[in-house]
């Protein structure tokens, strides 16, 4: 006999402050990577999907995203240089 099946995976990648697109309200959103992996034997083996969403921590309303906006999300803000005398 031979077990298999998928199990997801939540992944947490950053808190970012927005604007919610429901509540209207500057809050805190959660990026998060749902994976979903291949098992056999209870043993997960490779991804078989990957999907990217963000949640409103005022409302709890979820909105989906690309890989590229989780992407932009993640990245920090990048530092103007200051020329030094």
């Amino acid at each position: 006999m031979i077990v298999f099946g998928t199990r997801s995976y939540l992944h947490n990648l950053a808190m970012v402050v927005l604007v919610c697109g429901r509540c209207r309200n500057s809050a805190a959103h959660a990026v998060r990577r749902r994976v979903v992996k291949f098992t056999l034997f209870f043993i997960p083996l490779f991804p078989v999907s990957s999907k990217y969403t963000t949640q409103c921590t005022s409302c709890g309303a979820q909105s989906k995203l690309t890989k590229e906006q989780a992407d932009q999300l993640q990245s920090p803000v990048p530092q103007t240089a200051v020329p030094q005398p």
